[in-house]
């Protein structure tokens, strides 16, 4: 079935498809799960498919055992929040998933955040170590055969026409596959040559599919570096704006200057918040915190909040910011559709919009959050993207998925 001129709804699955199988957990029934997301409008999952541990780490895949961060830690958390453990075959749930998908007529984005935080869930790090030991310049190239190898497999299968495209890492700029670039050198620049190497690698192998690099926001001013043999343009279009008054404020991705303790006691903590050097996994677990990007200071604030006072304070300081965030997603946006189209390509946009909120935080699927998702999927329709998300927080690991009025409106309308 040729899906090229069909519009992709998308609903962002990542790596929480094979880490919260257990009991209760949102992906316990991956039936259930896509039948959810096919009642919101959603025709697309965009997914973690671990493609390099499934298919060049030389592990045994058969029994992976999932878990948390470590204690408490992280369960606060978006994303990180995984409750106890649940064991899997790898390639057997990877064809779960792709069945579920085809019995609902949905299609799936294959990626990978392995180079970003996948293996900090698995129970032992083996996984991580064999990430480690890949030489950052032959990273790509790694991924590349791991994603055709990948294809092959559900292909066998007789599911390859489930695959709306492949992408060869999520966030390329933001993960670290950018090891390759030296001081001073821009990720995106420095990643191009890799990224040409390993789209034409994974073409000679498999033509008929879809292959792209994936990008964090739309990286303006270096769009001369994307590769050119893409074939979708992908971008992740986060605005942050008052959010990134917040991470200033608080240093919360930046070690270079001390952490506020006391200020983030008086304006974000709950009274209980530890001090921020006491929060940390278990000893057996801190090796997880080598394996993921976001920071300590980062998932500290984010457990310890009082998601009340987290909301509190950006509401305080989003009229200063509001015309800033709407002019950056207007003119990345356009950026991305102008690249696009003088490249002959689609563009999607596989995650985006405000930014990363504690778990329970609700700006984003607040009125200011929910309205800023409508403006921003219609100008998305608007200018023609192949695909989109609602929100990044719009999936069944998150409190908005009960939202399904909002999420039902914005697929109708950009599939209209």
């Amino acid at each position: 079935m040729d899906h090229s001129t069909d519009r992709l709804t998308i609903t962002l699955w990542d790596f929480t498809w094979y880490t919260r199988t257990g009991v209760g957990e949102p992906f316990e029934d991956l039936d259930a799960a896509f039948a959810a997301a096919v009642e919101r409008g959603y025709n697309t999952v965009r997914i973690c498919a671990m493609p390099f541990l499934l298919f060049r780490s030389g592990l045994d895949t058969t029994a992976l055992t999932f878990t948390g961060l470590g204690g408490d830690f992280g369960q606060r958390t978006r994303w990180y929040d995984v409750h106890g453990t649940a064991t899997i075959d790898g390639r057997a749930h990877l064809l779960d998933l792709f069945r579920a998908a085809a019995r609902r007529d949905c299609r799936i984005i294959v990626s990978s955040w392995e180079y970003q935080q996948s293996a900090a869930f698995l129970a032992v790090p083996d996984w991580h170590a064999a990430l480690c030991a890949v030489p950052p310049a032959d990273r790509l190239g790694e991924l590349s055969d791991a994603l055709a190898d990948l294809v092959d497999f559900v292909a066998a299968h007789g599911l390859a026409d489930r695959i709306a495209f492949v992408e060869l890492h999520n966030e390329v700029q933001f993960s670290r596959l950018a090891d390759v670039a030296g001081a001073g050198v821009d990720p995106v620049q420095a990643l191009q040559p890799y990224l040409v190497a390993g789209i034409d690698r994974f073409k000679r192998r498999h033509p008929d599919v879809r292959v792209a690099a994936n990008y964090a926001r739309v990286p303006v001013g270096a769009m001369r570096f994307l590769p050119t043999n893409t074939d979708v343009a992908v971008f992740h279009p986060y605005v942050n704006g008052v959010l990134d008054e917040l991470h200033d404020t608080f240093a919360l991705r930046t070690t270079a200057r001390p952490f506020p303790q006391e200020l983030a006691g008086r304006e974000l903590l709950r009274p209980d918040a530890p001090p921020l050097e006491e929060w940390l996994p278990p000893e057996a677990d801190r090796w997880r915190l080598s394996a993921t990007v976001v920071s300590n200071r980062e998932v500290y604030v984010h457990d310890w909040c009082d998601p009340d006072r987290w909301d509190r304070w950006l509401y305080d300081r989003y009229a200063v910011h509001r015309w800033g965030m709407v002019t950056t997603l207007r003119l990345w946006m356009a950026a991305a559709a102008d690249w696009a189209a003088a490249h002959n390509v689609p563009f999607a946009l596989g995650e985006g919009w405000i930014g990363y909120t504690p778990l329970h935080g609700t700006f984003e699927e607040g009125p200011v959050g929910a309205q800023f998702c409508r403006d921003a999927v219609d100008l998305a329709a608007r200018l023609g993207a192949w695909g989109t998300v609602v929100c990044s927080n719009a999936a069944p690991h998150h409190p908005m998925w009960a939202d399904v009025d909002l999420q039902r409106e914005l697929n109708a309308g950009f599939t209209a």
